[in-house]
């Protein structure tokens, strides 16, 4: 249910801004809860904002503006009129961090003009947590479209912030040259001033300022307009930048196309403690729904053979066998990787969708979002890229009861690959299928956006863990950053928690596991993903201890709220999830000393019975019977590549 409420026009202010184009006059608008301002100012024809939290500055007085192909609505303009209101969205949606959200900001929308024609407006959304801005551009005499050759929408952080952040790869390098594919190391820390690995930054891209932290992001991006990402003007100053020229193999424009009149996607930044950066549902708040769920799409648990095994498990007797493993786990699926239509085929898939049923078990399906525009070659191939082919696959995979796909392997962030993704998804609905995307763009809304959407990878996600040994050793470190970054924004397709020390079908070669049993049991509950495939194999049943399988058995996978109660990016997490009735306190420690504190959990009453999986500084874990005390606090102890978890 949609409401605006209180609606004022400002035409003071109006009035104040008619024909000013200096930088002496400001416009100040706070979150309903005050601790949020934003200041609207213009700067010689250019209008500018700023961002602060808590009265101080969080954002410097930045550029906004457009330029396009009918136009420079950057700069030479006036501020015609400021229209301001409250709005209230309330909404229910099961597979975010957060089920029911009331969502409560000031809606400010500032209309511009250029040489006396209205030019473009920008709507501002203050709530208690965010700041969201996007462009509306309106027709121009006869023209009704127009090219967005660039943005001039600008981040500048305070003297003295570090940075959060993940480099954006060159395009059409690494594995068959996929990139890029928003698979890549953050820094943690680090200075202002560099530009990556000279692409930028992949979103969402996290700051620590003198006033607070500030998350920089987007959402509401689709067919209609490009995949953005960070780029370093100089200094403390950042701003939006459209894809690579060489991405999709240097096929299509850099630029968005519009019809007008046009938005542009929400340019988002939360700001605040970290909490808010964690909790935040901004990028759900400011999208709506695209179409109608075709059914009741199914969440939950399932198992996945390649990470373990690799491509020679795609085949029918291994398939079968985690079917089997699934069932007695309780999951709902199987997600069956790359080559299965030649290494299993069309036929026998139908056989094993049909002993998955009588199993409850649904399959999964992997493919090849290829096309033309990179050298993957893993099949299926040529099948998500066409839309005639797509459907034909589609129903046969309806009329054989597969629940959903997984599509790998996409060429960039231009208009006609999100074009694709958004066909991908409409269509599967069509054919009531579940979406996963690996390989992709981050997840911008989507979730709320599109109702079969399930998750996204875009992160350097588990199967580096079978690459590399490296990856396994900073496995502990990259999560705790996730947590605070990637995983704020959208729902993450980590596909981990594995419980074999080696990543390998015999659990005896292959790179080392250095986390331990419990960090997997809380990396379960820490990603948050409303379709989750682990990395479990069906050796566990027999080599895992039995409180591990237990807890794998019954952690939800949908969670009606999170909570952060402490942690640093890059050094540990302690979050808390709610489903139901049964809050999961997790921790994670990526720091060389233990970590030891005292944390208050009001989530739990006074005396509660608490169920506690610990390490001991040998990673040896165990499971443990405890109450709550009468201050409602705990003291723990995380060895590093260690875990916790509390449940009540």
């Amino acid at each position: 249910m949609k409401t605006r409420l209180s609606t004022i026009l400002c035409s003071g202010l109006f009035l104040l801004f008619t024909g000013q184009t200096s930088a002496q006059e400001l416009l100040k608008f706070n979150s309903p809860d005050n601790k949020v301002m934003l200041t609207l100012s213009m700067d010689n024809g250019q209008p500018k904002y700023e961002v602060g939290y808590d009265n101080k500055q969080v954002i410097a007085p930045s550029p906004l503006g457009l330029v396009t192909n009918m136009g420079d609505f950057s700069k030479d303009l006036k501020l015609k009129h400021v229209e301001k209101k409250a709005y209230n969205d309330q909404y229910v949606l099961r597979n975010i961090k957060q089920s029911a959200v009331d969502y409560n900001a000031t809606e400010v929308i500032a209309t511009y003009e250029q040489n006396d024609q209205e030019a473009m407006s920008i709507t501002f959304m203050v709530s208690n947590r965010d700041v969201a801005f996007r462009y509306t551009l309106f027709p121009k005499k006869e023209t009704r479209v127009c090219v967005v050759e660039r943005e001039e929408s600008g981040f500048i952080l305070p003297n003295g912030s570090t940075t959060f952040l993940c480099p954006q790869s060159k395009p059409m390098g690494g594995f068959a040259r996929t990139s890029p594919s928003y698979e890549t190391s953050y820094t943690t820390d680090d200075t202002m001033g560099k530009n990556g690995w000279g692409e930028g930054y992949t979103f969402p891209c996290l700051f620590k300022t003198p006033a607070g932290w500030a998350l920089i992001s987007e959402t509401g991006t689709d067919g209609n307009y490009v995949g953005c990402r960070l780029l370093n003007e100089q200094g403390s100053q950042y701003r939006i930048g459209f894809p690579q020229a060489g991405e999709m193999n240097g096929i299509g424009s850099t630029t968005p196309a519009m019809s007008l009149p046009g938005s542009t996607p929400w340019r988002t930044i939360t700001v605040g403690p970290l909490a808010n950066i964690v909790e935040t549902t901004v990028p759900f708040d400011l999208v709506e729904q695209k179409y109608k769920p075709s059914q009741e799409y199914i969440y939950g648990k399932g198992s996945w053979s390649w990470i373990i095994g690799m491509d020679p498990s795609c085949n029918f007797d291994e398939q079968k066998r985690y079917i089997d493993f699934s069932a007695a786990m309780g999951y709902q699926s199987v997600l069956i990787d790359a080559f299965w239509d030649q290494q299993i085929g069309y036929e026998k898939m139908a056989e094993l969708a049909r002993y998955g049923k009588e199993k409850g078990v649904a399959i999964f399906l992997w493919y090849n979002s290829n096309g033309k525009w990179n050298d993957a070659f893993q099949t299926p191939i040529g099948k998500m890229d066409n839309s005639r082919i797509r459907r034909q696959e589609m129903k046969w995979m309806h009329d054989n009861g597969i629940r959903g796909i997984k599509v790998d392997f996409f060429g960039g962030d231009k208009q006609p690959m999100m074009q694709l993704y958004e066909d991908i998804l409409s269509d599967a609905n069509d054919y009531g299928l579940l979406v996963i995307f690996h390989g992709c763009t981050l997840p911008r809304g989507w979730e709320r956006m599109y109702p079969n959407y399930a998750a996204s990878e875009a992160v350097l996600a588990s199967e580096n863990l079978h690459f590399g040994q490296g990856a396994c050793d900073a496995e502990a470190r990259n999560a705790t950053i996730h947590a605070f970054v990637r995983n704020t924004v959208g729902s993450m397709d980590f596909g981990g928690s594995a419980l074999n020390k080696r990543y390998s079908a015999d659990n005896q070669h292959g790179t080392v596991r250095k986390t331990s049993d419990v960090y997997a049991l809380a990396t379960a509950v820490l990603f948050q993903s409303a379709v989750q495939h682990f990395a479990l194999a069906p050796n566990n049943l027999n080599d895992a201890p039995a409180w591990a399988i237990d807890f794998m058995k019954a952690v939800p996978t949908t969670w009606d709220e999170v909570k952060l109660i402490d942690g640093y990016p890059g050094k540990y997490v302690i979050m808390a999830r709610r489903s139901g009735n049964k809050w999961f306190v997790t921790g994670i420690n990526a720091e060389t000393q233990p970590l030891k504190k005292t944390i208050t959990l009001p989530m739990f009453e006074k005396g509660t019975a608490l169920t506690v999986y610990s390490d001991d500084a040998q990673l040896n874990g165990s499971v443990n019977q405890v109450k709550q005390n009468k201050k409602q606090q705990l003291t723990v102890t995380i060895p590093c590549n260690g875990g916790l978890v509390i449940t009540n």
